[in-house]
Order: structure tokens, then sequence, then C-alpha cells
């Protein structure tokens, strides 16, 4: 994990599984199942637990998935992926409201506040959604000895919902579904400008920025960053900015606030991607004093998740869940109606 608690929620990508452990076996090891060999060398690990990650396909040798029974041989590279970066802190559970949109005995689904970080990190070791989580699963009588159990992740300053697991069999399902672009995300943003047609594909290679490290950057010739494609269509269009909804295939840090941006739509109110300034509009002073007025009542980037897809770990039954705009965003929108409404003719002639 970094050190600078301005890039933590940029260690990696959303839907990244991490490397908990890697083996190499040695070259006069015996045929011997991978559950067998993998219990006598990783501590506490059961061999349920050993299985549950194999049927998940989370165990890797020589970078395919296996399943339990299947025999090392000399010399196998052995990867044990896991949907949670591996942790350098103990969780102490905290008593902190969520706003819990469905539960099972499988998954949550949770309408993620703005300004709540997700996971613990240099900086923020404590008030986390994990620790949040820690304290809802203690009560339940769930170990979070590993736990909770993060499929993905949102920005602090993005609301809305995410998917998150009871255990780690389901988490390790669902992360996979995320890795394999199963699940269906549809964000809502407000962006600076207008677009010349409906909806549209932005696709562009992502990665940590070559001038910035606290911003990602998009880099269309693919020689740097990793593949992401977002599509968007039109909401509603307010001249000078756009509601427009995002559907991602990758899912890539800062995806959305990075790949509009390129296309020179900014993120409203977005300071990390340029969107905290006046990109679009008059001169006029009252115009100014009512984007500010707007920048106060959205402190943030205008980005909602606002629906999920996927398929459940345990039934295979299809899961669909959309949540409503928080008020900070339904505000500005409102703002901007009465806005336009009040100043079209104006507009027009500009």
């Amino acid at each position: 994990m970094s050190d600078d608690p301005d890039i933590q929620e940029m260690q990696a990508d959303e839907n990244d599984l991490y490397e908990h452990f890697r083996f190499v076996v040695d070259k006069g090891q015996a045929l011997l199942r991978i559950d067998k060999f993998l219990m006598g060398r990783i501590q506490n690990a059961s061999r349920n637990k050993i299985q549950n990650a194999a049927h998940a396909g989370n165990i890797l040798v020589n970078e395919s998935p296996v399943k339990p029974n299947y025999k090392v041989k000399p010399l196998d590279v052995i990867s044990i992926l896991l949907a949670y970066p591996p942790r350098d802190t103990t969780i102490v559970p905290e008593n902190i409201p969520l706003n819990v949109v469905y539960e099972d005995t499988e998954l949550l689904v949770i309408n993620k506040e703005a300004g709540m970080v997700v996971h613990p990190g240099h900086g923020n070791y404590t008030g986390t959604l994990v620790h949040a989580l820690a304290y809802r699963f203690q009560h339940e009588g769930i170990p979070i000895d590993e736990g909770p159990y993060l499929v993905h992740r949102i920005d602090k300053d993005t609301s809305g919902l995410l998917l998150v697991a009871k255990n780690e069999l389901s988490q390790s399902i669902l992360a996979r579904g995320f890795f394999e672009h199963k699940v269906d995300r549809k964000y809502v943003a407000l962006v600076w400008g207008d677009f010349a047609d409906d909806e549209g594909r932005i696709e562009g290679h992502i990665g940590r920025s070559l001038r910035d490290r606290l911003v990602m950057d998009v880099f269309p010739d693919g020689k740097y960053g990793k593949e992401a494609v977002t599509y968007y269509k039109v909401l509603k269009r307010f001249h000078y900015v756009t509601l427009v909804e995002c559907t991602l295939e990758t899912g890539r840090t800062h995806q959305i606030r990075a790949h509009m941006q390129h296309i020179g739509h900014p993120l409203f109110n977005d300071g990390r991607y340029g969107g905290n300034e006046i990109l679009k509009g008059t001169t006029f002073s009252k115009y100014k004093q009512f984007i500010n007025n707007c920048f106060e009542i959205l402190p943030r980037q205008a980005l909602h998740a606002k629906s999920i897809g996927f398929k459940h770990p345990v039934t295979g039954k299809e899961m669909y869940f959309e949540t409503e705009l928080p008020a900070d965003m339904a505000a500005v929108l409102a703002k901007w109606e009465n806005y336009i409404h009040a100043n079209i003719n104006k507009i027009e002639t500009n």
C-alpha cells in the first residue's frame, strides 16, 4: 500500500484479484493433490477454504485455474488470488450505520454515501466501510478474521451501490464475475459541456498519469495502462452541462472520471480531473455565483453508482438493484433545471 493518503484509492482496479500467495514447487516434489499441498504451506488454512478458492477459480497453476484434485508437479508455479488486498492492519469493528438495500445469507447490496472510504489504508485506518461491515458481521456471528468480503470498490467521493459477500466462496464467485466483465453496472454523472451524439463509446487504456501520480490518464495507443471501455448515453441536456448514464465494460480505477476528461467532458466539480472550474457557460457574475452555489451543494464529483446486475453466487438467479440519486446530486440537477428555464432565451441567442 502507498504511504500517500491521496492515492490509497488508486492501488488497484476495483475488479482486480490480488495475489496473496505464490509458490514454486520443488524439483523433487512427488505428485500430490493441490489442496493437501497448500495445507502444509499456508498457515491456518483449512482444506475447505482451499477447496472453495479452487472451485471459484482463484487457485492458478502456471496461470491457469485448477480444481482441488489437481496433482502438483515439480516446478509448477502456484498462485492464490483473492478479491481483497493482503491486509497489514487489524480491523476493529465500528458501529457505523449502513444503508442496506438487500441482504441474504450470501451477500449484501449497500448504498454507500459519498465521503466514505471503502477499504482502510494510510490515513484512513478507521471509519471505513470495512470497519462498519466488520461490526455488522460480528453481530451476525460471521467470522471476520479475513472478511468483510469486499467484491469491488467505488471511490470515496462517489455514491451508490456496492456489492459485498458474506463468505469467502461467494466473494470469490462474485469477484470472478467482475473479473470476467459479467456484472452489469450503470452510473449517472453530470459532466461539463454538451454532446453531439446521444450516445457513444469511449475506449482507451487507463494507467497512472506520467505527469501527475494523483490522477489516471488515458493512453489511446495502448502502450501503457490497462484496456478500458465506457459506454455513455445522454439523459438530460442543460446546454452547459449534461446528465449522462455510463455503463462499464471494464472497471479501471477512476475509469469514468478519466474517460470523460479525455473526451473533453470532465465530471462536474471533480477537482482531481479539472471539473471544479467553470468550463462552459457565460462570464456573467450571476452565472459564476450560480456555479459556486452548485459546488457548495455538491462538494464532490457528480458521480453515482445507480444500478448493479449480477448472477447470485449460490442460486444462479439474476439479481438487479437500482437506487435514486442522492440528495446533493438531485438538488444540483433541480438548480440547473430552474436556471435553464429562467435563462433559456439568453442561452439560445448566444
